[in-house]
């Protein structure tokens, strides 16, 4: 949604829930893969933490509602998120 790129289907294993070329994301969630939001519309990435046996997750803002959402990083796979652009974002 947000730079009009295909997003490649993950490989490593675990879900993919943003663009590995810009990081943006969608709002399609309330909890962790319920679907169960309305709104569907786009997330910015404003931060990076890293959670306790999860490691680092890219936090989205929803642009429309607010909503805040950690998203884990895929750092593996045929199409990893781009690690240059991950490190720019600030740490929490």
């Amino acid at each position: 949604m947000h730079c009009a790129r295909t997003v490649p289907a993950n490989t490593d294993g675990h879900y993919r829930n943003h663009c590995p070329y810009c990081l943006w994301s969608l709002h399609v969630d309330e909890k962790p893969g319920d679907r169960a939001s309305t709104c569907r519309q786009a997330m910015q990435p404003i931060r990076l933490v890293e959670k306790s046996g999860k490691g680092w997750q890219v936090v989205h803002r929803c642009t429309a509602c607010g909503h805040r959402q950690p998203n884990r990083l895929v750092r593996d796979g045929d199409s990893p998120d781009d690690l240059d652009l991950v490190l720019s974002l600030p740490w929490l």
